[in-house]
């Protein structure tokens, strides 16, 4: 009886509205057609493949509205000068030998100070990432640096090193150490601790623990600080060079406010554009060669 009963559970009957069902059972269910139709196409989620010159877009329309706005009247010069206007200003400062000779002493001094913040930078947030007690000696100054504004010590070190290059130099290379001691720090903090227990098992000598662990892992996180430490480099540049400063592009910017000349204000903005562009391109050039093994969203 009870193999009978479990026969007639097995049998397939199709019902009037074409669905399928045990025999014996309460209801019948049918079969959508979607059902039977094959596996829905994979949606992407990602944001898609990169736009060629997507990065150039943004700029190109700005000047874009600079130009039209220009030509039909609708900004005036006095206020902001038309883009013809500050090429021939371009072009003079050029054939006056003024645009270069401040272009040199700005590199200089930013090169310097970002080199200088980049190699103290590193090494502190290698100490304190790798040490609990160089993290106690050394997190929490770097911690009230970060509270501080850079700009904020200027007076102080003004009375410190004077108006001279040191003064400059020092501003600059403040401001870089930060954003590269915060990103080398967290990512030294964030590398997995399977691979700290691997180089354990393997009994890997410290020095070569540094080398093929902490600074691979720590890597994607220094190249996004130093993204941050480039802008900010510029961005201090430009304040120290208005401070009783006689070369420098930051100079020639304040110079030109005294005699209201809009055109020469602008090359020099147009000049500190195209440095934080190019820098920051060449960054993240270094990043897609550097980690071209990692598969992010971006790639």
């Amino acid at each position: 009886m009870a193999t009978t009963w479990y026969a007639d559970e097995a049998k397939l009957s199709r019902s009037s509205g074409g669905g399928i069902a045990h025999a014996g059972s309460r209801a019948t269910r049918p079969v959508s057609s979607a059902g039977l139709a094959g596996p829905r196409a994979r949606r992407r989620l990602g944001p898609g493949p990169a736009i060629p010159f997507g990065l150039q877009i943004g700029p190109a329309l700005l000047v874009l509205t600079w130009v039209v706005g220009s030509a039909l009247g609708w900004i005036d010069p006095r206020i902001l000068s038309a883009p013809w206007t500050v090429v021939e200003a371009f072009a003079r400062l050029i054939e006056q030998g003024r645009l270069q000779d401040n272009f040199v002493t700005s590199a200089t001094r930013a090169l310097l100070g970002l080199s200088i913040g980049l190699l103290i930078g590193t090494i502190l947030a290698v100490i304190a990432g790798l040490s609990r007690i160089g993290e106690a000696l050394i997190d929490g100054p770097v911690q009230i640096k970060r509270a501080i504004p850079t700009l904020a010590l200027i007076p102080l070190l003004i009375l410190w090193f004077g108006i001279g290059e040191s003064m400059k130099v020092t501003t600059i290379a403040l401001a870089v150490i930060v954003p590269i001691y915060i990103h080398t720090h967290n990512a030294l903090r964030s590398i997995d601790s399977r691979y700290v227990e691997l180089a354990e098992t393997l009994r890997m000598s410290q020095k070569d623990f540094i080398l093929q662990v902490v600074l691979p892992g720590a890597l994607p996180g220094f190249l996004l600080g130093l993204r941050f430490a480039v802008t900010l480099c510029w961005v201090s540049l430009v304040v120290v060079e208005q401070i009783n400063a006689t070369s420098g592009l930051g100079y020639m910017i304040d110079l030109a406010r005294n005699y209201g000349q809009t055109d020469v204000i602008l090359v020099g903005l147009v000049v500190y554009v195209l440095l934080g562009l190019v820098s920051d391109g060449l960054v993240r050039l270094l990043e897609r060669r550097v980690l071209s093994w990692r598969r992010t969203l971006a790639n």
